[in-house]
């Protein structure tokens, strides 16, 4: 896989100890010098490849972004506070993680000349007036985590367009795959996952006919090493499969797959939940050469695979 990407380079990647960081580090490790910047605070150390200098810090911290971004050819920024609770709760604290220190982040990125790769979120657009949801489409973020991604992915355009730096934000939609934690929608495959291993109930806040566009971590990783290389600077992408899936179907997958007796419950919905999600991958596709090639249920298999005991 690590093939498509940077070779040689330096690589510092952001939040590399966490779920898709550390994923993209093991790829990028073979081929490339690696830096991983992680406060630990929610990633693990464990996660961290033995290849990789780790230089354990916040994003906040102007001394541990100038150790982690010395002499760097390229930034994966993964790092952020991720949960649209914990956003939602302090969007002060938030921000300063995913708005000041992205943009101390481009500032180094300016500083060394690197290429930056952001993580951006489908949460940007908000609840979609139509499915599937492209790049051009508006954006409506309903809470301040994807008000926050939604400026971070103005601020790599913009630095781009005024600067001349070499950005590219990827907006991904659900993610799921090994080492990933439980919270929000982006890790309901674990959260169910946990559930049925634990006897259940697997519990569906709503009817459970929402759909949401899940992505298998591998893809994800892919995505990354095409956008270190593409010549399509500047623009953003989703990064998805392009497929719906119901919640519910989810939960009966995860019973299939573990063999669980878990009995499936409902709950009340959640307050403002967005109904229907899916992306429009033909940019993607087209111009970063990218499409999503995990079917769901392999990527259901193989996570529950990787934590068996």
């Amino acid at each position: 896989m690590n093939s498509i990407g940077p070779v040689g380079k330096r690589v510092l990647v952001t939040g590399g100890a966490g779920f898709i960081g550390s994923h993209l580090v093991d790829a990028l490790v073979p081929d490339n010098d690696v830096v991983v910047l992680d406060s630990l605070a929610s990633g693990d150390r464990a996660n961290v490849h033995d290849d990789a200098e780790l230089v354990e810090g916040d994003l906040r911290d102007e001394d541990a972004l100038d150790r982690a971004t010395e002499d760097v050819d390229v930034i994966y920024h993964q790092g952020a506070v991720v949960a649209v609770s914990d956003t939602v709760e302090d969007p002060t604290r938030s921000n300063a993680v995913n708005v000041d220190a992205t943009l101390s982040l481009l500032e180094r990125a300016r500083d060394e000349d690197a290429r930056i790769v952001l993580a951006s979120s489908a949460a940007i657009y908000g609840d979609p007036e139509s499915v599937p949801v492209h790049e051009d489409d508006p954006k409506t973020p309903s809470s301040p985590y994807g008000v926050q991604k939604l400026t971070l992915d103005h601020y790599a355009q913009v630095y781009h367009d005024l600067y001349g730096l070499e950005t590219v934000p990827l907006r991904y939609f659900n993610v799921y795959g090994p080492r990933q934690g439980g919270s929000d929608y982006a890790a309901v495959i674990s959260v169910f996952l946990q559930q049925a291993r634990e006897g259940g109930p697997i519990t569906i806040e709503g009817d459970g006919e929402q759909t949401r566009d899940f992505v298998f971590v591998e893809d994800v990783v892919r995505a990354n090493l095409l956008a270190a290389t593409t010549d399509a600077v500047g623009e953003p992408f989703n990064v998805a499969t392009g497929e719906q899936t119901t919640i519910l179907d989810i939960a009966d997958a995860i019973v299939g797959a573990t063999g669980s007796d878990a009995e499936i419950t409902h709950v009340d919905p959640r307050v403002g939940d967005i109904r229907h999600s899916r992306a429009d991958v033909s940019r993607a596709k087209e111009t970063l050469d990218f499409e999503a090639t995990v079917e769901l249920e392999e990527g259901i298999s193989r996570l529950v695979e990787s934590t068996r005991a």
